[in-house]
């Protein structure tokens, strides 16, 4: 789940660009002529091979100016799309953005969907220095869909325009109020208002999907998708909100316990899909009844419960006890691997870190993380300046761009005390008999644990037999492992094509 701690962790005919001084100066002129602004852009033909197939496509590199209802322009979001040609309006368009909130959508990008890729090791090991190799990714989606990923105010190279506040587009209805109105303008400019329409997102841009497709279709004047792609799911904060109180959250985290315990040698079991399904009865049977209990809990039935605990977390019966058998993830990415003076990841328990030293309540850091951050950033800032050829003097800001986040959801108090979008999902798959989910979730990942997508999206009022869940043998970017992209790439594509 997402916390203040690990935020910053969270936590990507041919147009001659702009040279970077010529546009910086356009810019400069853009603030002081109030309603206009030149939009930058850059555009260049590639033929790959996706899916084994041979795609001749034009990427782009634009920027979506948002005005008010005035006509002045107040933010430009870029968005970078990649469209198949002869151009085809009957093709599917699928829309795609990574989370944080603050993150571009290079992660995506560059290591999952687009044409090319960034190499980094597959095997949970630090991507070290540079340089890192960009290869043609032949487990692209380009052959099934054409891609627009989004880079939301704050991300990637969007921004303000003017004396514009950037706060404006950092909330979760702000956000996708802004990201749909992009989706709007793209399907305008191309003219894809009647092609198949998919969205995607990963992490935060789960929540992110959730909200956009109740801007999208929670009104009169629709936009009717046929497809949501959820990647490292987060829609009900309180199901996984690590704080006193809350029981629930032990109950959603356990199965990653187990997973990682057993990844790690701290448990035995036939396979991990095994494990996890005794781990999750447990979770909502036994160990569940004795939380909800709390200290009415039977002596009893705290000695079976700490029991099975320690085989399912790999935790002595001794620690667990200390912890009131409520382990919180920050403790256990510290406790599970201490005797061997490890650490385990957030993003991704495969990943093994090691601190300043072994006596500390939680890690210094996320390896899973900056186990993999530089090659992403170089790679990106590589492939879009040099072959793209997009020219700016502004940074590319990967992640961390974004501050003080407004959470509140319209509904008032109990709305807000419970920030829970899943509910935006129900209604539009109710009230759209075509909408389907594909939840894709890494058995390894903390950040957006997969037992806490399945409650989420098995609530009441989400048509359960237009889900489907797939699971991967990696974290929350299952795709930094090579059989785990291509899983991801055969699943999506299976997804939109069965349509």
């Amino acid at each position: 789940m997402i916390n203040k701690k690990m935020l910053a962790a969270l936590a990507a005919a041919s147009l001659v660009p702009l040279p970077a001084a010529v546009h910086a100066e356009k810019e400069a002129d853009a603030k002081s002529a109030p309603g206009a602004y030149t939009p930058n852009s850059a555009s260049k033909r590639f033929t790959g091979n996706f899916g084994g197939k041979s795609v001749s496509y034009t990427a782009t590199i634009q920027e979506q100016v948002l005005k008010d209802d005035k006509g002045t322009p107040k933010a430009a979001i870029v968005t970078t799309s990649y469209v198949a040609e002869p151009r085809n309006p009957n093709r599917p368009v699928t829309f795609l953005f990574n989370g944080g909130p603050g993150s571009a959508s290079l992660w995506l990008q560059m290591g999952a969907f687009g044409p090319k890729r960034v190499a980094i090791p597959s095997d949970a090991r630090d991507d070290s220095g540079p340089p890192y190799p960009l290869l043609d990714n032949p487990d692209s989606i380009l052959d099934v869909t054409d891609l627009v990923f989004i880079d939301p105010v704050g991300t990637g190279w969007s921004h303000t325009i003017g004396d514009t506040d950037p706060k404006d587009y950092w909330g979760v209805t702000q956000d996708a109020k802004s990201v749909a109105q992009v989706i709007r303008q793209w399907l305008s400019e191309n003219g894809r208002w009647n092609s198949p329409k998919f969205l995607g997102g990963e992490s935060y841009g789960t929540t992110r999907s959730a909200a956009v497709v109740n801007e999208l279709e929670g009104g009169y004047n629709d936009v009717a998708l046929n497809g949501v792609i959820l990647i490292s799911t987060v829609l009900d904060f309180g199901a996984g909100a690590d704080t006193e109180g809350n029981e629930l959250s032990y109950i959603t985290n356990l199965p990653s316990y187990a997973a990682t315990a057993l990844y790690h040698g701290k448990a035995s079991a036939p396979s991990v899909e095994a494990f996890v399904e005794d781990a999750r009865r447990f979770a909502i049977g036994a160990y569940g009844a004795f939380l909800l209990k709390g200290q009415m809990a039977s002596t009893e039935e705290r000695t079976a419960v700490r029991k099975e605990l320690a085989r399912f977390t790999g935790l002595s019966e001794q620690y667990l006890e200390n912890a009131d058998l409520r382990v919180t993830p920050y403790r256990f990415y510290k406790e599970l691997l201490r005797d061997r003076g490890l650490t385990v990841g957030r993003l991704d328990s495969r990943y093994t870190g090691k601190d300043y030293d072994n006596a500390g309540e939680g890690p210094d850091n996320d390896p899973s993380f900056y186990g993999i951050d530089g090659g992403y950033t170089a790679a990106a800032n590589s492939y879009f300046r040099d072959t793209i050829g997009y020219s700016t003097e502004r940074n590319y800001s990967t992640i961390g761009g974004v501050r003080d986040w407004d959470w509140r959801l319209r509904g008032g108090r109990d709305t807000n005390a419970y920030l829970n979008v899943a509910p935006y999902l129900g209604k539009a798959m109710r009230e759209n008999s075509g909408l389907r989910l594909l939840v894709a979730q890494g058995w390894y990942d903390f950040a957006t644990p997969f037992f806490a997508a399945e409650y989420s999206l098995t609530r009441t009022g989400i048509p359960q037999d237009r889900v489907k869940f797939t699971y991967y043998d990696s974290g929350h970017m299952m795709y930094v492992r090579d059989e785990d992209r291509q899983k991801l790439s055969a699943d999506v594509r299976e997804f939109i094509q069965s349509r």
